[in-house]
């Protein structure tokens, strides 16, 4: 039987004690300290997580250990659209069956995943690492801009949609990229507008998301309202 289980003693003592932020043990408390860095786990959650630890098998602490350490020594960027990658290029990049003069601009990897999710969209991506926001020190320089305009410039690419965030920061970005690009060819495209205002595309349904992509618009139509 293992002495870590929800109703053994150490479990209910432990539990007590993190209420007085007392610890029986400094690696129990290093390792609630560790996972409670994380967003949105709190110190409690962080204690669920670690006694859920203590009770499984060896292996399975390890497993989660190794996964971590080896994904975070070993996954890259992608060099074309700069999402998370196994390899220098990511494995939408490299898939033959897309359209590769079509990207769609994105925040970051949740947003590409979001769109993934939608099956309605089948074109490449490229992710900004962010948007323009001047009350965070976040210029033009700091996103992956330049990189999407060198692909623009190849002259391959048809169709840049933009798939930001619906707050000022997200058009801002949208009308940079948008002079960015204009004179260079490709259609510039935004998202159709059934997403709130303010609203962030990860917590979109995939319906809702879906449909944006499909009944996406000129950008230049947006710049006249």
């Amino acid at each position: 039987m293992n002495r870590f289980t929800d109703g053994g003693v150490f479990s209910k003592r432990l539990i007590f004690r993190d209420a007085m932020n007392i610890y029986s043990s400094k690696l129990v408390e290093n390792a609630v300290n560790e996972f409670s860095r994380l967003p949105g786990i709190g110190k409690k959650t962080a204690l669920r997580l670690v006694l859920h630890i203590l009770k499984k098998d060896n292996p399975v602490a390890e497993a989660l250990g190794n996964s971590i350490i080896k994904m975070r020594s070993e996954v890259q960027y992608c060099r074309i659209c700069h999402t998370l990658s196994d390899s220098d290029i990511c494995v939408i990049c490299s898939d033959g069956k897309r359209q590769k003069s079509i990207i769609c601009v994105v925040e970051d990897i949740r947003d590409m995943m979001a769109i993934e999710n939608t099956g309605q969209y089948n074109g490449v991506y490229h992710v900004l690492g962010g948007i323009i926001s001047p009350m965070e020190g976040i210029g033009p320089n700091d996103l992956n801009i330049g990189s999407l305009v060198e692909r623009a410039k190849g002259g391959s690419i048809t169709e840049v949609i933009m798939a930001l965030p619906t707050t000022i920061e997200g058009d801002t970005t949208n009308f940079y990229i948008y002079k960015k690009l204009k004179e260079l060819g490709p259609d510039i495209t935004t998202i159709a507008r059934g997403i709130a205002i303010g609203d962030e595309l990860e917590y979109t349904d995939e319906v809702t998301l879906g449909r944006s992509i499909l009944n996406r618009m000129p950008y230049e139509k947006t710049l006249t309202k």
